[in-house]
């Protein structure tokens, strides 16, 4: 499986897949197939070679400034690739991506071999002027479905007769290779259809001899290569992602684990805080968390293995083992103290590591952990979690849409009632997208963590708790009438209050989410390890 890693512009960052062993390859992957998989398709048919395939800038893990033309996303391109150490080797280009490559000379970076692949189709698709359809988030969701017959079209029929399938090339991707490409156009849907019509546009004015060759399928790409690996040395470890000069600007990163790869979100210096997501998708919605915290300390949100853009092993998933996994990413981090912030599902990771490691824990804040009759634990564990995995026509992504977005109508979800009706309202079409982007990153995997939270026995952990600890929920909370029952389990040093909003949610006011951040920034600025001044209220 390839690996991801990012690099750190002044633009931004961009992300990167290796895979495969020996000397370097650079691959930009075009704009119908991951990265990730187009890294470990190559990887299998040219061995002998380490690929390293680039997210497209504007796509994946590629979240930059947005260039208006090709010379300028060139020069990302080029940046990326001499900050990595990757000069003087190939570099193979797929489809629509034949134009970046032939502007990388221009923008700084030259390679030793361009190669260029699958143009026939790319040019039948400019010879269509074949454009997405408007990708703008819909408040039903369906531009993902728009995108995905994109993608899928893009793959079958045949480049000069739409009206047909191709009966020859690639083998055709399969639901999950297909599903890792529509999340890697949908990080930005917008951005991707610019990037896929300035490509489109780019090759009609394409040179006709300028040194570049030809090579379709992977036994003419292995041959037209095996002249540029003689004397070549093996690639090189690749840097670690680094921070902006901007201490509070957020950052992505990635530390491994006995326990697997686990992605981070980062912003801020001082005294680490741990910030722990609730479940199922990523850590991407606490970045009001991090943009309000890190003046005052370093906060690092991890994405759960098995959720977001972390490893996703194959095993039985509890809170314990979550916490397990936060201490061995402390461990990986060098942290051998710190303070923790949790929410939901994060909450009871927080309480576990705490419990069982009150000598690596400073201070924590729970936000509405799981307090809940245990009949309702059983229903929503017989109900919340129908399995969500790819789908050929994409019907998986409509399912995850209204997962999602009836999360935010009804508590649980899945009773579709009056009774049930929430008062936080849905979020505009391009937050619900962000939020479905997450639960669609953890695939199949997603109900894990999630469905550890209803098994996990928080009330006895709680009483267990030796350092200082704030329990908390906002008013819009789901969970926000844990706190009564928290209040008579809560011992000496630890408070139990409720807050102005919660931060993460959508459509919560300026304000209120000003303050609740305040809230927790003056109970962490507490002493680490010293009496909590606040009586358990």
């Amino acid at each position: 499986m390839s690996t991801p890693h990012y690099v750190t512009l002044a633009a931004g960052q961009m992300r990167v897949w290796r895979s495969g062993s020996g000397p370097d390859l650079l691959v930009l992957p075009g704009l119908i197939e991951a990265a990730s998989v187009r890294a470990d398709r190559l990887a299998r048919a040219l061995p002998g070679w380490t690929i390293t395939a680039f997210d497209l800038p504007g796509t994946g893990g590629s979240v930059t400034s947005w260039a208006q033309d090709i010379a300028g996303l060139a020069r990302l391109i080029a940046d990326a690739a001499g900050r990595l150490g990757l000069t003087g080797c190939p570099l193979l280009a797929f489809d629509l991506a034949a134009p970046l490559a032939r502007a990388l000379p221009a923008a700084g970076w030259r390679p030793d071999g361009l190669l260029l692949a699958d143009v026939a189709a790319a040019t039948g698709w400019s010879d269509r002027d074949l454009r997405p359809a408007p990708l703008t988030p819909r408040a039903d969701g369906t531009h993902l479905a728009v995108l995905w017959a994109h993608l899928r079209d893009a793959h079958i029929l045949e480049p000069s007769d739409p009206g047909h399938p191709a009966a020859a090339g690639a083998p055709l991707p399969g639901p999950a290779d297909l599903d890792a490409m529509l999340r890697t156009a949908a990080v930005a849907p917008d951005r991707y259809a610019a990037l896929w019509s300035l490509c489109l546009d780019a090759l009609r004015g394409e040179p006709g001899e300028d040194g570049a060759v030809r090579a379709d399928g992977p036994e003419e790409i292995a041959g037209r290569l095996a002249p540029l690996a003689a004397g070549r040395r093996d690639a090189a470890p690749l840097p670690p992602a680094r921070p902006f000069a901007d201490p509070l600007r957020v950052w992505h990163d990635y530390a491994d684990t006995p326990h697997g790869r686990i992605h981070l979100r980062r912003a801020g210096r001082g005294r680490p805080l741990l910030a722990f997501q609730s479940a199922p998708g990523s850590s991407a919605p606490l970045l009001p968390l991090l943009h309000g915290l890190a003046p005052g300390r370093e906060v690092i949100a991890p994405d759960y293995l098995g959720n977001g853009e972390s490893d996703k092993p194959e095993r039985t998933v509890d809170i314990g083992a979550l916490a397990d996994d936060m201490l061995a990413l402390a461990d990986a981090l060098g942290l051998d103290s710190f303070d923790l912030w949790g929410t939901h599902t994060g909450a009871l990771v927080a309480l576990d590591l705490t419990v069982r490691h009150p000598e690596r824990v400073g201070r924590a804040v729970l936000e509405a952990p799981v307090l809940i009759p245990a009949d309702f634990s059983a229903d929503i564990l017989d109900h919340y979690f129908p399995p969500l995995a790819a789908d050929r026509w994409g019907l998986h992504l409509l399912q995850a849409w209204n997962m999602r977005r009836d999360m935010f109508l009804f508590w649980p979800w899945y009773r579709q009632d009056r009774a049930a009706a929430r008062a936080i309202g849905v979020p505009d079409a391009a937050v619900l997208h962000d939020w479905t982007m997450g639960l669609l990153a953890s695939g199949g995997h997603y109900d894990r963590s999630y469905r550890a939270a209803f098994r996990y026995d928080t009330r006895a952990a709680l009483v267990r708790l030796t350092r200082p600890a704030l329990v908390c929920a906002g008013p819009a909370d789901m969970l926000v009438e844990g706190l009564a029952e928290a209040r008579t389990l809560a011992p000496p040093g630890t408070t139990v209050m409720p807050t102005p909003a919660t931060v993460w949610y959508p459509g919560q006011g300026a304000q209120a989410v000003r303050d609740t951040v305040g809230c927790y920034a003056a109970f962490l600025d507490g002493e680490p390890g010293s009496a909590n001044p606040h009586p358990v209220s």
